[in-house]
């Protein structure tokens, strides 16, 4: 058994080996990434990286401002558009492959089938999104398969809810925005993505989307009319369907709080009988829902936003103790192996911004925490592993610390990661080279270690006590499967810090650890560095040294020594 490492990569600039990088700038000044820019020499680097999957970020057809309408696809109304490039969240056509990340825009669906079967290949699976609450404002299918009616085609713009409507109307309305719609026309005004029910959207609403009907009536107390199936149901099941047909492996599942609970119970066991190993991430922020979405739903994974990240975000950021991810584990103890872990993705900022630690090596003892305390899945974002620091004012997304996912750019860190097209990363910078191997390392350990993909955790952190050990700054714990056995030291400071570590009698009786025996100490981390032998014992300290900012994976292993205790 390995645990689940996810790459997640954004495509349109993954590949993109243009140096031109205008703000605002048109694809064909600033250029695209295409999936054949995803070659199998960039699916093996990621592979030897440590990841097991790849998350395909903006494969689906969304809205922009580029012009296709040459080539048979609608043009999308540009006012109604975040960006040049458009949001990936946007969806215009559930079926098609966003034109953008074609090399032959007539041969995009053929593309797309044989990067799936080069990530397969690569030893990878493969990810994509699901964006189930919304759509672009003007949705339009022309791949659909025969007898698919697109969304809104059969609605009744006179009712402001029906089951049997794929939109909410508010009827005697028109939409305003308070900026120029140019020519756009939208009467009824429908309700916007994020559970805006007002016909006047603002700048910071999502605004370029409109709110799909589950059969919920929001402006009339929730109530909910599930029977018979709302009409948005079957549509979508058709399109998860298709998808699932196509080889996809799992999907990440785009707000998927903002969808009723219900919907999932039926979608997902459909979804199993075509593929039983598929997965499904939820996108979700709200804690109280997230045990209905495991048990009831049937997601294998949930975004861990709002408990591990931000709590390892506050602690590289010295804005919070790191005891308190103790608080964090246990608040989910009961359905850890669900939650997905990660410290970067599209919609966070870089941690080598200036906006978060404004160096990636900052986070070195959060990663360790993040990829190992549970069985759960790891996800990293293009650009992390390299330091990517998100500090380009791109052109909508402004210079905010991200990445944009709204417009045509391209990042320096991945063109010298390419090279000449061999992922040698022989024109990274040292500093590069440094944190890319720190990430290969850890996440390989993360992958293969058995005590970590399937044993056993131990917090040790409420049982130091000694002077020499800072719980604001210095985290413990071990990991057991077996004969193997790790001790995690963490130091969230930047100062080497000498430990006093305490192993409780409770842990020696929770891990069946024989007590009073000498181990040799191993560092998975530096395994060049010499450690001496310690006593493991109830009623003595470890002592450790750990670098600033850094962490130690050490691997105990029984000496032919006992000791009487004292």
């Amino acid at each position: 058994m390995t645990k689940t490492i996810i790459y997640q990569m954004l495509p349109r600039l993954f590949g993109n080996a243009c140096t031109t990088r205008v703000p605002n700038g048109t694809i064909e000044e600033n250029g695209c990434g295409t999936l054949n820019d995803i070659t199998d020499e960039a699916l093996h680097a990621i592979r030897q990286l440590g990841a097991t999957h790849v998350w395909y970020t903006g494969i689906i057809e969304h809205a922009t401002r580029t012009d296709r309408s040459g080539q048979g696809i609608q043009r999308d109304p540009i006012a109604l558009v975040k960006g040049q490039a458009g949001s990936p969240y946007a969806i215009k056509d559930y079926y098609d492959i966003d034109p953008d990340l074609a090399t032959d825009v007539s041969r995009r669906q053929q593309e797309f089938d044989q990067l799936i079967s080069r990530t397969h290949r690569a030893g990878l699976k493969a990810i994509i999104d699901f964006v189930p609450n919304h759509v672009a404002r003007v949705y339009h299918s022309d791949a659909k398969p025969q007898g698919v009616v697109d969304f809104g085609e059969g609605d009744n713009p006179g009712w402001a809810f029906s089951p049997l409507n794929n939109f909410y109307y508010m009827p005697g309305t028109t939409l305003q925005t308070g900026f120029d719609l140019m020519g756009y026309d939208e009467t009824p005004a429908r309700a916007t993505g994020n559970d805006v029910f007002s016909p006047v959207p603002s700048r910071t609403d999502w605004y370029d989307t409109a709110k799909l009907n589950y059969g919920v009536f929001y402006t009339g107390g929730g109530e909910q009319q599930f029977d018979p199936i709302p009409d948005t149901w079957d549509k979508m099941l058709d399109i998860v369907k298709y998808w699932t047909e196509r080889g996809i492996d799992g999907f990440r599942c785009d707000m998927a709080e903002m969808v009723p609970v219900a919907f999932w119970k039926w979608l997902i066991p459909q979804i199993r009988q075509i593929n039983p190993d598929i997965i499904f991430i939820a996108e979700i922020y709200q804690p109280d829902k997230y045990r209905s979405y495991i048990h009831d739903g049937g997601f294998d994974y949930l975004y861990d936003k709002v408990g591990m990240y931000d709590t390892l975000r506050a602690i590289v950021s010295s804005d919070c103790p790191a005891e308190h991810i103790s608080h964090c584990w246990q608040a989910t103890d009961d359905i850890q192996d669900h939650m997905l872990y990660f410290l970067e993705n599209h919609d966070e900022q870089r941690i080598a911004s200036g906006f978060f630690a404004g160096w990636g090596g900052c986070a070195q003892p959060a990663l360790i925490a993040a990829a190992t305390l549970t069985r759960a899945p790891f996800m990293i974002y293009m650009g992390q592993e390299l330091g990517e620091r998100g500090m380009d004012a791109e052109g909508y997304s402004g210079l905010d610390g991200r990445t944009t996912i709204f417009d045509y750019w391209s990042l320096p860190c991945l063109q010298a990661w390419k090279g000449d097209g061999s992922y040698d990363g022989s024109m990274l910078n040292k500093e590069q080279r440094g944190l890319q191997a720190f990430y290969r390392l850890l996440l390989n350990i993360a992958q293969k270690n058995p005590a970590i993909s399937e044993g056993q955790m131990y917090d040790l952190e409420y049982a130091q006590l000694s002077p020499d050990f800072n719980r604001r700054q210095h985290f413990v714990y071990m990991r057991k499967k077996d004969e193997e056995t790790l001790l995690f030291v963490l130091n969230f400071s930047d100062r080497k810090a000498q430990m006093e570590i305490s192993v409780p009698a409770e842990a020696f009786a929770h891990l069946n650890l024989q007590e009073h025996q000498m181990w040799s100490m191993t560092d998975l981390i530096r395994p060049d560095e010499k450690l001496e032998p310690q006593l493991l014992s109830s009623s003595r300290y470890l002592h450790l040294t750990v670098p600033a900012w850094s962490g130690r994976i050490i691997q105990l292993q029984k000496t032919a020594h006992t000791t009487t205790p004292q």
